[in-house]
């Protein structure tokens, strides 16, 4: 929830890059200063080019909107990571310890924990798919002193809900939930990548003891911070692979246009070749820099805390 507070402006952010409606309202910028695409620029000034609209998009919401527009989204944003991060942590806990006794005789593997992630992954998808597409929602909603598109259609996360529910049905809170499956395999890698770091730290701190050898301040290092790396290094490269099942599903659990009767984006195939044929690959990474300035840190605080709180309880994450 600490994390959840103090990274809200990186949220709110990442998730207005990831729109269609802010990717056309960039595009429109570099046209009238006469900047060429990002995806036919080279790597180095698109990825420039990216980071300085970032920023500039980080100014401009509190300008336009006020403060308060940097922490739209919060209230379900705090409501769903809770019984998210419960939901996944014990789903994960709980089935890598019932794969490894029911199929490998008690002992863990790499597809035991690939079995449990991915189980994890589609629960914790499947109970928390309403609050995500009402905090994505509230982000997207403007004020009407932004860019001139009316009044905020949304009150507040009730009112949000009660609106989907009411125009779209119950089906539409589970708008994205394709994309969100996809987004397991985000989830597995992570924690595969996790549990294998673990590992190899774990066997490095039994070969010192058996060495017997002075523990040099490199050694000492490694042993105090390393799970911290491990955990924030499994993020980033599992975000940094699968980062376009982002875009996807807040594509998909955008508002339909108005005067839509139905919302732009139907499917997760028809979403990604859309999207791809309209604004080129690049639009695929939209928010990709504050995604990772708030998910790396945010991901090895949590594991951190995760392994702390086990061995407090004179438990282990191990089975």
């Amino acid at each position: 929830m600490a994390s959840a507070v103090l990274t809200a402006p990186l949220e709110v952010l990442k998730t207005r890059l990831q729109s269609d409606y802010y990717q056309s309202h960039l595009s429109n910028l570099r046209s009238a200063r006469g900047i060429p695409p990002p995806h036919s620029l080279p790597f180095a000034r698109a990825s420039l080019l990216h980071i300085s609209e970032t920023f500039q998009i980080l100014f401009a919401i509190p300008k336009h909107e006020g403060w308060t527009a940097l922490f739209r989204g919060l209230g379900p944003n705090l409501v769903g990571v809770v019984p998210a991060r419960a939901i996944n942590f014990y789903t994960y806990g709980n089935g890598k310890r019932l794969y490894a006794q029911e199929f490998n005789n008690g002992q863990e593997a790499w597809w035991v924990h690939l079995s449990a992630a991915v189980t994890a992954g589609v629960i914790t998808g499947t109970a928390t798919n309403p609050i995500w597409l009402v905090k994505t929602r509230l982000q997207l909603d403007k004020s009407q002193s932004g860019a001139g598109r009316g009044d905020r259609q949304y009150k507040n996360a009730w009112d949000c809900l009660a609106k989907v529910v009411r125009t779209e049905g119950i089906k539409g809170l589970y708008r994205g939930l394709t994309a969100s499956y996809l987004g397991v395999v985000e989830s597995t890698l992570q924690w595969v990548m996790y549990e294998q770091g673990k590992r190899l730290l774990k066997e490095r701190q039994e070969e010192l003891e058996v060495s017997k050898r002075t523990a040099t301040i490199w050694d000492k290092t490694v042993l105090t911070t390393g799970n911290l790396f491990v955990a924030g290094g499994a993020k980033f490269f599992a975000a940094l692979i699968t980062y376009p099942h982002e875009v996807i599903r807040t594509r998909m659990r955008q508002a339909p246009p108005q005067g839509w009767s139905r919302p732009k984006y139907t499917g997760l195939l028809q979403c990604f070749s859309l999207i791809w044929k309209e604004e080129g690959f690049a639009a695929l990474y939209g928010g990709l820099v504050p995604h990772m300035l708030r998910v790396v840190p945010s991901a090895a605080i949590m594991f951190g805390t995760y392994e702390t709180i086990l061995r407090l309880l004179g438990t282990s994450s191990s089975v």
